[in-house]
């Protein structure tokens, strides 16, 4: 099964267009670091990898990451065996978390919960390796903490969760009276120091944006209820009800205590913010595997609606899972009864060789777009010959080579995806913006509209300051 879906995973990746986030990842990858504005460097560091192997294409780019989702399902299988789950409830939990919909439909994306998760659950093995009476294991599950912070600060929630378990059990509270958990998080803090080095060089630019999520603004509770739906979805709704099952019967009770830190803080989060629903990622392994030893948990009769819906439950996820993949990787022309839920890797292409027409047309040296996943797509499209650059938060270019730099003291040209910063903004930060046609990326209700400015004879340094607040 793992194989099958790996395979599956491999050809839609090739076959589809990248997302924004996706080809934004690529330009990291051209400047390998130990960071960048967004996040820890692990997804850039795979991404080169990919492209070592596959080339510089869809598949190169997602190639590592694909192989590590395939990799977390094995780890998970071998922990729900050292937990003594027994080889049925392991070999189902590694299925249920590839029929999850967030691994099922984004394990073929170049993104980094990818690297995070694969990081977590391996961290996990080792710790419980460790607890088998092999101390020296602790030393591989601190290296595996430290590339899971290097791959999202998320990691960090691994420290007050192995804690929580240590703590509360008995074996656990032995192991903490030994040196080895301490000397983890040691080697946790040697591997994860070089992007601590990187910040503090760089002015703390990725602790600043990722950690100043964690103030609190006023109470919203209605991001509390959109966080648990998003998740029932992501989970695949049948596993939600194994995953609530487990809670209650504390099934796989060591790795619902490690995940209680970082599910803590999401529904904290929530309360006066929006969670992504990709942000529990790292945990969806521990979730598949006590969502598994909660449906073994008990005699199931034939024919009980608890039988029925631990039956029914992969084939949800896999069908719905396969159908959107078949639904982004085959063309489409558009005419759709519906939005099409796909259009983010619909149309880039002829988007992009419409764009070096215009831009052809009215003399521009440059393409700018108010977006980074805009500009990032047009960068990774051949038809673009001329360089692509985000114009609005110039400090997530750290990575871009001369060769990628716009000169702004020539005229450029503008793309402004719908509901981003427009006219006024460009007015704002250039003495001459002249509007030019729209340009349609897709086709009928599928079709993203793009404004399209000629600009030139900027009012400030763009290439330092860019356009924010102007």
């Amino acid at each position: 099964m793992l194989a099958a879906t790996l395979a599956v995973r491999l050809a839609v990746g090739a076959l589809t267009p990248l997302t924004g986030d996706e080809a934004y990842y690529r330009l990291w990858s051209f400047r390998p670091a130990f960071g960048y504005f967004d996040h820890p460097p692990m997804i850039a560091w795979m991404i080169w990898l990919g492209r070592q192997i596959a080339g510089d294409t869809s598949l190169g780019v997602r190639l590592i990451p694909i192989l590590a989702t395939t990799l977390t399902g094995l780890i998970a299988f071998d922990l729900a065996r050292l937990l003594g789950l027994g080889e049925r409830v392991a070999a189902r939990g590694a299925i249920w978390l590839n029929a999850t919909f967030l691994v099922g439909l984004g394990g073929l994306l170049a993104a980094p919960d990818a690297p995070t998760s694969l990081f977590w659950i391996a961290t996990l093995w080792c710790a419980f390796k460790a607890a088998r009476g092999r101390g020296a294991w602790w030393l591989a599950a601190g290296v595996a903490a430290g590339l899971t912070c290097l791959s999202k600060y998320s990691g960090l929630f691994l420290a007050p969760g192995l804690l929580l378990w240590l703590a509360l059990t008995a074996d656990g509270r032995k192991a903490l009276r030994t040196p080895w958990p301490w000397l983890a998080v040691v080697v946790a803090a040697t591997v994860f120091a070089p992007n601590v080095v990187w910040n503090a060089e760089h002015g703390w630019l990725t602790f600043g944006r990722q950690f100043g999520r964690v103030r609190v603004g006023g109470l919203a509770p209605g991001y509390l209820v959109k966080f648990l739906v998003d998740q029932v979805l992501l989970l695949n709704p049948l596993m939600a009800i194994f995953v609530a099952l487990a809670v209650v019967r504390r099934s796989a009770a060591p790795l619902l205590l490690i995940s209680a830190p970082f599910a803590a803080y999401l529904a904290f989060h929530s309360l006066h913010d929006a969670v992504q629903g990709q942000w529990p990622a790292p945990l969806y392994p521990s979730l598949a595997i006590c969502a598994a030893a909660a449906a073994a948990a008990g005699p199931v009769r034939p024919g009980c609606w608890l039988g029925w819906l631990r039956t029914a439950t992969p084939w949800v996820g896999f069908v719905g899972g396969g159908l959107a993949l078949a639904f982004i990787a085959l063309p489409s022309d558009g005419q759709l009864p519906f939005r099409d839920p796909a259009k983010e890797f619909r149309g880039w292409p002829e988007f992009a060789a419409a764009v070096e027409r215009q831009r052809l047309a009215s003399g521009a040296a440059w393409v700018g777009a108010t977006d980074y996943g805009t500009a990032a797509e047009l960068a990774s499209l051949p038809a673009l010959h001329a360089p692509s650059v985000e114009i609005i938060e110039r400090q997530r270019a750290g990575f871009e080579t001369p060769a990628e730099r716009a000169d702004f003291s020539r005229p450029g040209l503008v793309v402004v995806p719908p509901r981003d910063p427009g006219e006024p903004v460009l007015r704002g930060c250039f003495g001459q913006v002249t509007a030019l046609p729209a340009i349609m990326r897709g086709q009928g209700r599928g079709a993203t509209p793009y404004l399209v400015f000629r600009v030139a004879q900027p009012r400030r340094d763009v290439e330092r300051d860019g356009c924010a607040g102007a």
